[in-house]
């Protein structure tokens, strides 16, 4: 094994990482900036306001998402596993 070959596993890690957290983490974000705006426009200083938007933003990505999320990650440890099975056979 090479040093090309675990950069190129560090890489596909860190971009399935990228790829299933974007969807959790980008929904309560446009949903916070949404709220932050609606607050900024009418004046309402409650700090709990935005609690209750972002949980319900998350829950729906996590929901939506969640099909692409199990498949991200059943490709990845499918090549992972693949993997292994190559480097053992060395």
């Amino acid at each position: 094994m090479h040093e090309l070959d675990v950069a190129a596993y560090l890489h596909g890690a860190m971009l399935t990482t990228l790829l299933m957290c974007a969807p959790l983490l980008l929904a309560p974000l446009i949903s916070g900036l949404a709220t932050a705006m609606f607050q900024a426009v009418t004046q309402i200083s409650d700090s709990t306001l935005s609690f209750l938007p972002k949980l319900c933003a998350t829950m729906g990505a996590a929901y939506y998402a969640g099909p692409f999320l199990a498949h991200t990650l059943a490709d990845y440890i499918h090549q992972s596993f693949a993997n292994i099975v190559l480097v053992g056979g060395q």
